[in-house]
């Protein structure tokens, strides 16, 4: 492929072309917004490991009945609307690594935000959320 038949295919394309513009665009900017969000996406391998090496802190963001059907085991149930980064809960682990998730990683991705504002350092998000975990295989625990 030539220079110029690409740019004749654009032409005779355009709104191909700008569809294939547009969903570049925007993929870059979620990856540029990501690398300068100030927190790091974890996977569910990635989040054990920070548990079991680093005592993680892992605050899940479920509705309180999402949460009793099923859970990461140790994890912390605040609510979206509760979630406070200078609570007792957070307050103690300021210095630790604490994972934010919710079923499906966005009000988790929020929340990661509001802790990297409130000056924690290291702060993750489960990229994901619990549907990532049970993909996985990994298990989950029920109850409070």
């Amino acid at each position: 492929m030539t220079l110029d038949s690409l740019l004749a295919f654009a032409g005779e394309q355009a709104l191909l072309s700008l569809a294939l513009l547009g969903l570049t665009l925007a993929l870059v900017y979620t990856e540029v917004a990501r690398l300068f969000s100030g927190f790091k996406s974890v996977n569910p391998a990635g989040l054990t490991a920070l548990i079991n090496r680093e005592d993680a802190l892992l605050v899940d963001l479920s509705a309180s009945a999402d949460f009793e059907k099923g859970h990461i085991p140790g994890a912390k149930n605040v609510a979206p609307s509760q979630f406070d980064p200078e609570s007792k809960l957070l307050a103690k682990v300021r210095e630790l690594p604490v994972v934010v998730t919710c079923r499906s990683g966005t009000a988790s991705s929020d929340a990661a935000k509001k802790l990297v504002k409130a000056g924690f350092k290291k702060v993750y998000w489960l990229d994901g959320g619990i549907g990532a975990w049970q993909q996985a295989n990994l298990p989950l625990t029920k109850g409070r």
